[in-house]
């Protein structure tokens, strides 16, 4: 094998880097007899080819991309239909740089040149155009997305905070699932359109069961493809993404796995609480108040003038130092009875259960962090939430262009 079909095969879901989400098609099994050419879906006044439909398939597998290739592969060329339409509607062209750039970063993905690229893509059977042609629409798609939302929004530093919060939250999940592995030696096309049918067929865990016991290949068969409980620190995110989708019961689109077709069914899923949660840094502000009869209604009021624990400095100003105190210390460090109250407050909230010398402790929580080496970057989490917005709108554009389109086998 020589040196860049090596590298090829070692870059795992490539795609997702041009990607987008991908629309649900209409499409039964496809006759396998005719020209290459014949028309095999229809968008709007476009047509998809059979060739068009099996080189791209051919592309999919050799970037070991998720799921049943064949209705990825109709459902990634329906949205490349889309958006050319899309494109010229609104007279958005690409240069041939632009399109040459856009190989050359795919390829370098895989640390090679794009000659070495097609090189390695030729020697599978698969043509320059096709790669071509799936880089540029994905640049294409890309482009248009921002150009009608980039200027739509803007990230406030309030979401940059909840952000930062959140990622103190221990989110690790354990799954409860049972597998089938079908192995594969060569091509991948018979063991996948097996999975498409077990997929098809199954719909309880029994039936799973059976399933396993006849064609996995896994040493969990003899237990119906049963799994313990499996962190999803330690399952492949393309396999989490997938099942996480799925309700109870329900089985997964086939996963092309090095030499293995995968199909996965979900049976449970829980919080993960033997994983160990992030070091956390709280900073907080604690302002006395005269412990008087209406105290309480003081602290609402004081609470409903100001936004943050900034605000409270205007507030303590002419007052003796000891009225207002912030501090900043790891959650492990902070008084059992502030950090009890402040484990229920998101920033900007506050509490007035605490009393301390006389005096009632209008406790706020300025902001909660994960302890980071070098520090948090903020324009770094703002571009990341503006990256996941586009994506939420690029699914709303995409789901529009596919209500309004005419999709139709021949």
């Amino acid at each position: 094998m020589t040196r860049p079909f090596s590298s090829l095969l070692r870059v795992l879901c490539l795609s997702a880097a041009l990607s987008v989400p991908m629309v649900a098609l209409p499409h039964g099994a496809l006759a396998q007899s005719g020209s290459p050419f014949e028309a095999v879906l229809r968008v709007n006044d476009s047509v998809i080819t059979r060739y068009e439909l099996e080189q791209r398939k051919l592309f999919l597998k050799l970037l070991r991309a998720p799921g049943d290739p064949e209705a990825e592969a109709l459902k990634g060329l329906t949205q490349d239909r889309l958006a050319m339409a899309e494109a010229k509607r609104f007279n958005l062209r690409l240069t041939p740089e632009q399109i040459a750039a856009g190989m050359e970063e795919f390829a370098g993905r895989a640390n090679l040149t794009t000659d070495q690229f097609i090189e390695a893509l030729a020697q599978a059977g698969v043509e320059m155009e096709t790669f071509r042609d799936f880089a540029s629409n994905g640049i294409l798609w890309r482009d248009l997305v921002r150009g009608r939302f980039a200027g739509s929004f803007t990230i406030s530093d309030a979401e940059i905070d909840r952000a930062i919060a959140s990622g103190t939250q221990n989110t690790a999940m354990q799954l409860l699932l049972s597998e089938i592995i079908l192995p594969v030696d060569g091509d991948p096309e018979a063991q996948q359109a097996l999975a498409r049918q077990l997929r098809a067929e199954i719909s309880t865990e029994d039936g799973f069961a059976a399933a396993a016991r006849r064609y996995s290949a896994s040493p969990s068969a003899g237990r119906g493809g049963r799994l313990d409980w499996t962190p999803t620190s330690q399952l492949p995110p393309q396999i989490v993404e997938l099942v996480l989708a799925l309700g109870p019961g329900q089985v997964s689109e086939p996963v092309t796995l090095p030499n293995a077709v995968a199909v996965f069914q979900l049976r449970d899923v829980t919080e993960d609480q033997t994983a160990e949660a992030p070091e956390v840094q709280l900073e907080y502000a604690q302002f006395l108040l005269p412990n008087t009869p209406d105290v309480l209604a003081q602290a609402a009021a004081l609470h409903a003038r100001i936004d943050t624990c900034a605000d409270l400095q205007a507030e303590a100003r002419g007052l003796p130092a000891d009225r207002l105190t912030v501090q900043t210390q790891p959650a492990a460090a902070v008084p059992g009875d502030l950090a009890l109250l402040l484990a229920q407050l998101d920033p900007g909230e506050y509490s007035a259960a605490l009393t301390r010398g006389g005096a009632r402790v209008f406790l706020m929580l300025c902001s909660r962090a994960p302890v980071v080496e070098g520090g948090i970057n903020r324009e770094s989490i703002r571009e990341q939430l503006t990256s996941r917005r586009l994506t939420l709108l690029a699914e709303a554009y995409l789901e529009e262009l596919r209500s309004e389109a005419i999709i139709s086998t021949p």
